[in-house]
């Protein structure tokens, strides 16, 4: 069964709309760019309700709070099946200070070796044009909806 997530779309405005993106930590992203960056979200289950979910992972992705109005998206569906909840917010966080929390794997694979990586390794702004090269294709959406919604 394909898993749900949940996560926080943060915008602000600047010269232009600016959205907050993160880049996932580990070996395998390390050097993907296009297309490997997302919104803050993560995983959730049972009955754990899904705006807090997306502010409990945006929580330990960014290490900062996030509260204020939420605005709802439509869902979009992952290729892998998994569907993702979001709520854009207007903020303005400090990108350089994101500290996120940290996921432990084998690595080398076969190794024996466990090491620890950060889920994501940087946040950073991007305007709407430059974000659509860098995010995550199925979450472009999300994108779309939000330059829509605020004209």
């Amino acid at each position: 069964m394909a898993g749900r997530s949940a996560g926080i779309l943060m915008f602000r405005r600047k010269v232009s709309l600016e959205v907050l993106l993160v880049h996932p930590g580990g070996p395998f992203f390390a050097r993907k760019d296009l297309g490997a960056w997302s919104i803050p979200k993560g995983e959730y289950e049972g009955p754990e309700d899904p705006l807090t979910a997306a502010r409990r992972e945006f929580a330990e992705e960014t290490g900062l709070p996030v509260d204020g109005d939420f605005l709802p998206l439509q869902p979009i569906k992952q290729k892998g099946g998994k569907e993702v909840l979001a709520w854009a917010i207007e903020g303005d966080i400090d990108a350089a200070k994101v500290v996120s929390n940290v996921f432990e794997m084998e690595w080398p694979p076969r190794s024996g070796k466990m090491r620890r990586f950060p889920e994501i390794d940087r946040a950073e702004w991007f305007d709407l044009s430059t974000a659509r090269s860098k995010i995550n294709e199925r979450q472009r959406g999300f994108l779309d909806e939000l330059e829509q919604l605020l004209g």
